[in-house]
């Protein structure tokens, strides 16, 4: 295919896409206005970015089981569902029955009963973040995370979801809204239930990662192994987090259920803050032909709720903190901050989402070096789904 020729679908694809096409003229809906597949997102380039982004890792040994096939002729760009607020629910499993809906007394069935948010469609994920109890009971308040505020809202109950719907969801920043302070509640007083309580995440970025087995084995099997992978790349940098670790500015990453198109996997979603560690305008090809490093900037502090700092206060001063990263055994030093912490005003959530499909292992060292790291995407034409960039109001929808 010559520069600027247009992928063409093949003929299965192109009769399904046709079929959608007549079924939206049919019911007046109006046709999609995406931007087209290099608009996005950047792709790299080998001029700008180094020759590193035109190879695959060479120090990953590990691959999926035999047998594990997918679809690798279809066009993926522009074809997933737009939705405006994402909610990622805490159960502490990796697997769930077929519709998370239908999990008996949780708080997914709840949302599924709900009255739709007034904002836009939202897309609703169970995840294996841990709960509060640490454990997967569903009669217990658990936690999820409201994307793209990159808000984390705590004592959820199946009872206060209509509530955390109409009272926080219902006014929070969507996919469409444009870069802006977020100003909602920090707490909400729900009748017969728990105070909801509202924080920023403390992370720079989010990995989504499907392993709903149950929809599909593939999944299951792809999940781990991807985990893995990205956790050998992100240690390194001091940016990994494990499922309990909430030390600022590091990258969280989190199994959830089934997001669509799991004959394309792996799927990968990908959130980012603004400009998520100050490199994302950074040329490498430039540094290297300097004899320069690639080094992270310090982001901007991350925003702590009044209780947060409270928490970490206490901690300085009973000298559990040194004991906390000896805990955590991963080798990384935690962030040394001066000065007087920022009271949460000026978070902004989300400035991107970037969806992958077909992901493989020897993909995961490009993917945090340039999607994870610069908001990038390594190889559009095979592995883009689309996304969203508020900064700059584009949607692959």
């Amino acid at each position: 295919m010559t520069v600027g020729e247009r992928q063409q679908p093949p003929l299965k694809q192109k009769m399904a896409l046709g079929f959608k096409s007549l079924l939206r003229f049919a019911t007046g809906e109006e046709p999609p206005t995406a931007p087209d597949l290099n608009s996005l997102f950047p792709a790299t380039d080998p001029a700008v970015d180094g020759d590193d982004c035109t190879r695959d890792c060479e120090s990953c040994h590990v691959s999926y089981p035999r047998g594990f096939k997918v679809e690798t002729h279809d066009l993926l760009y522009g074809h997933v569902k737009g939705w405006s607020t994402h909610v990622v629910v805490a159960t502490g499993k990796s697997d769930w029955v077929r519709d998370v809906e239908d999990e008996k007394g949780s708080v997914m069935e709840a949302f599924g009963e709900a009255a739709s948010p007034t904002n836009g469609r939202l897309m609703l994920s169970a995840s294996n973040m841990p709960t509060p109890s640490h454990t997967s009971d569903y009669s217990e308040p658990t936690t999820a995370l409201v994307l793209p505020a990159f808000t984390v809202i705590e004592n959820i109950t199946p009872a206060a979801v209509p509530h955390l719907i109409s009272s926080y969801i219902n006014h929070a920043p969507t996919t469409e809204s444009p870069l802006g302070p977020i100003t909602l509640p920090r707490s909400l007083t729900v009748p017969d239930a728990h105070e909801l309580i509202a924080r920023p995440s403390p992370h720079r970025a989010l990995i989504l990662l499907c392993s709903h087995r149950t929809r599909d084995a593939r999944c299951g099997q792809s999940a781990p192994i991807l985990r893995k992978e990205l956790e050998r790349h992100l240690r390194p940098l001091g940016l990994y987090r494990d499922l309990d670790d909430e030390r600022p500015g590091g990258v969280g990453i989190y199994f959830i259920n089934h997001v669509g198109g799991h004959k394309y996997s792996a799927n990968m979603l990908v959130y980012r803050r603004p400009d998520a560690f100050g490199v994302d305008g950074v040329e490498r090809a430039r540094l290297q032909a300097a004899g320069e490093e690639f080094t992270l900037q310090k982001p901007l502090a991350q925003k702590r709720t009044n209780g947060e700092k409270k928490n970490r206060e206490m901690e300085a001063a009973n000298g559990n903190e040194a004991n906390g990263d000896a805990a955590n055994g991963d080798g990384e030093e935690k962030d040394k901050k001066g000065g007087k912490e920022e009271d949460g005003d000026g978070d902004v959530g989300a400035a991107q989402c970037i969806w992958l499909a077909r992901v493989r292992p020897e993909d995961c060292e490009n993917i945090v070096r340039y999607t994870v790291l610069q908001g990038k995407v390594v190889k559009p034409a095979s592995q883009l789904r689309g996304g969203f960039d508020r900064g700059r109001g584009l949607m692959s929808w």
